[in-house]
């Protein structure tokens, strides 16, 4: 099975498949240990990776790397968050090239101008594409795919926007009408209440996707109420996690003056061997270095 089948039977069995952000292969490897269906491959967790803003900055090139290191440490199928497809229409069709070829199940295309600027930022520049220019995307991204299981997801930023739930409704059955596979809709507002209605009102012939980062009280329960929501994208929380997880423990040693304390709170270093499966390199050692 390609890996757009799998997340396709994981959305079919489960009837929700939880999608889990990752910046590396080795946060992908934490995430398929704790029971995730998929891997984002975050274009705002690569950015702080390198410490860039999450606009536009990233290249396809470097995106693709990353994508590919982590296929070769994950099993899982990965939804690859491909911006604005990097340009117009033919750079959409080159795109779904490379990352079909990478390995990837599905890719998330926005409806924002390129560069678009990440849609956490508080008063970002939010500007979209006109309908017919983006369904043009979408319908470029379908053509282009080989394996029809490949799965094309159309973001709307209308919320983000601004513009009100009756265009991103608008928007989101024109770009179902064009092709997508599912319909990817975010909010920023600190509630879920934007989406819950977004949700009930939807009736449109295509699942949706959600990102409920700034809204965590949606959890699994609330969205399986709604019906129509088929995955779900936990869109920061592994660079998040990292970031905490690594202040807390360069501060505590420059407080201690030294790792006396630290090193009790952190995994031992064999725990990190485990996850670099040391064991198989050992057993390569043994059986080919003569």
């Amino acid at each position: 099975m390609s890996k757009g089948a799998i997340l396709k039977q994981a959305i079919t069995t489960k009837g929700l498949a939880h999608v889990m952000a990752a910046h590396s292969p080795l946060s992908a490897i934490l995430a398929e240990e704790a029971g995730f269906d998929g891997i984002w491959a975050s274009g705002f967790e690569l950015s702080a990776l390198y410490g860039l803003a999450d606009m536009s900055l990233i290249t396809m090139t470097q995106h693709l790397d990353m994508l590919r290191a982590i296929a070769g440490q994950s099993s899982l199928p990965i939804v690859a968050d491909i911006d604005t497809g990097y340009g117009n229409a033919l750079n959409v069709i080159h795109a779904i090239g490379e990352y079909e070829k990478a390995g990837t199940a599905a890719v998330v295309i926005e409806d924002k101008t390129f560069p678009k600027v990440t849609s956490l930022a508080a008063d970002g520049r939010q500007e979209l594409l006109r309908i017919e220019e983006f369904q043009g995307k979408i319908e470029a991204a379908v053509s282009a795919r080989s394996d029809p299981d490949f799965i094309v997801i159309a973001r709307t930023e209308a919320l983000i926007a601004g513009l009100g739930e009756e265009e991103a409704l608008r928007r989101g059955i024109a770009y179902a009408g064009a092709g997508a596979d599912m319909i990817l809709v975010h909010s920023k507002k600190e509630d879920p209440a934007e989406i819950e209605s977004f949700s009930r009102t939807w009736k449109g012939p295509v699942p949706l996707v959600i990102v409920p980062n700034a809204y965590p009280e949606l959890d699994a329960t609330r969205i399986r109420a709604l019906g129509n929501i088929q995955m779900t994208i936990y869109g920061n929380y592994g660079i998040r996690a990292a970031t905490t997880a690594m202040q807390y423990a360069f501060r505590r040693i420059i407080a201690d003056g030294g790792v006396q304390n630290v090193h009790k709170d952190i995994v031992p270093v064999e725990e990190i061997f485990r996850l670099q499966r040391m064991d198989q390199v050992k057993a390569a050692e043994m059986r080919f270095l003569r």
